[in-house]
């Protein structure tokens, strides 16, 4: 009985230093990574610009517009400009345009009296009002309505909502901070955004690079939602395999860092192994295909490889499939 009590006892006292220093790892990690914006992750060029941009305008009370691909981490740079900014202690509220029934996103915003419609039991607070003295993050607010964008910028002049079904005319402080992966500038051509808020909304626009333009980024990151999940998940992973990097490196990563964060989540919860592969990413390995080729023979791996999807393209036409790669017909032969 002793015995097996002290091997138990050695694989407890094992696994716990094993996760304080995953957690001291993390620690590390986490401050040189940014010591000022905690979540937010990067040394590369392009991210060291979004948070020096980040730091000048956390201060100010301007308008910003965060721009970028769906899953860059917009809502991450706003809740760090609320963090750094005078606001700090007050509430960062936010609301997504696109994905609350348009029937519900008035009352959602600007709140409405006892008996406003039908089921409106009691005075509600719209988000606007709960922001007050604080920051509100409208993101995706190329999806708002056209009669609630009117009625955001009429709130932005007077500085003052009515609520759904009221009369009174309710002062309200905030920070607005708003966010789009679509393109503002087109959708006012085309009708479906007012120029007007577009001006008000956008005094300060931070423009946040993809995933596959973040160079150095992607290990970095990698290697902290590794660390993060295997501690959630109490796994004793060492790291990714030579294939897992080498595929990360090829990915177009059209999610950006939350598909990387969930690809990564997914195979730490999955795998059994102490390492994590290509395999349990979910990805296609360029290092394992071409693994003991030569030179040439993985560039006419690649060249076949690149030809058969041109002509599946284009259904078997060869001119067609030669223009698309910037070949002449007789090449293609």
């Amino acid at each position: 009985g002793k015995k097996l009590y002290l091997r138990r006892l050695k694989v407890v006292l094992n696994r716990a230093f094993y996760l304080y220093k995953l957690e001291k790892e993390r620690y590390k990690l986490q401050k040189e990574l940014s010591p000022e914006c905690n979540s937010i992750i990067g040394t590369s060029d392009k991210m060291q610009i979004v948070l020096s941009e980040i730091k000048k305008v956390a201060k100010t009370d301007v308008p910003v517009l965060i721009t970028g691909e769906s899953g860059t981490g917009k809502e991450l740079v706003a809740r760090a400009i609320h963090e750094q900014s005078n606001r700090s202690e007050k509430a960062f509220v936010a609301i997504n345009c696109g994905a609350i029934p348009e029937n519900l996103l008035e009352s959602e915003l600007f709140g409405h009296e006892k008996g406003a419609f039908t089921g409106a039991h009691a005075v509600r607070k719209g988000r606007i009002e709960l922001a007050d003295r604080g920051t509100l993050f409208l993101d995706e607010i190329g999806e708002l309505p056209m009669h609630l964008q009117v009625k955001l910028l009429r709130f932005l002049q007077e500085q003052s909502i009515v609520r759904i079904g009221g009369n009174e005319e309710i002062p309200v402080d905030v920070r607005i901070v708003s966010a789009t992966n679509v393109d503002l500038e087109k959708a006012i051509l085309k009708g479906n955004f007012r120029e007007d808020l577009y001006f008000r909304i956008s005094v300060v626009n931070i423009k946040l690079p993809p995933l596959r333009d973040r160079g150095e980024d992607l290990m970095l990151l990698a290697n902290y939602f590794l660390h993060e999940y295997a501690m959630e998940y109490k796994k004793n992973i060492k790291g990714f395999s030579k294939s897992a990097i080498e595929a990360m490196k090829t990915h177009r990563w059209r999610g950006n860092v939350r598909e990387l964060k969930n690809r990564i989540k997914r195979a730490v919860i999955m795998t059994e192994k102490r390492k994590i592969t290509h395999n349990d990413l979910e990805l296609d390995s360029l290092y394992t295909k071409y693994d003991g080729m030569t030179l040439k023979e993985a560039k006419e791996e690649l060249e076949r490889e690149l030809i058969q999807k041109a002509l599946h393209r284009n259904r078997g036409n060869i001119s067609r499939a030669a223009s698309d790669l910037g070949i002449s017909r007789p090449t293609l032969y």
